[in-house]
């Protein structure tokens, strides 16, 4: 453990990030299984704009790059649109 006061505090900062990091990361795994899951039924419009939201929302506070957002949709419509 550091001896500064200023990287105490850091160390902490960035355990919350993770851990909050951590939490918006498994969300968005649940969040894409559940709408390739619901594809073809009445509630996959539903699934899908929610994880469009949150895999959106995740690039735009950078938990993931961009492109890395990208990469989630695309092969996730493909997978919906293979179901359909």
């Amino acid at each position: 453990m550091a001896n500064i006061k200023s990287q105490k505090k850091r160390i902490i900062t960035n355990a919350k990030r993770a851990e909050r990091n951590k939490a918006v990361k498994s969300e968005l795994r649940t969040r894409i299984k559940s709408a390739t899951a619901s594809a073809g039924t009445a509630e996959s419009g539903d699934d899908l704009r929610l994880a469009m939201k949150r895999i959106d929302k995740a690039a735009a506070k950078r938990i993931i790059h961009p492109n890395a957002a990208a990469r989630k949709k695309s092969r996730m419509m493909r997978r919906i649109n293979a179901a359909k």
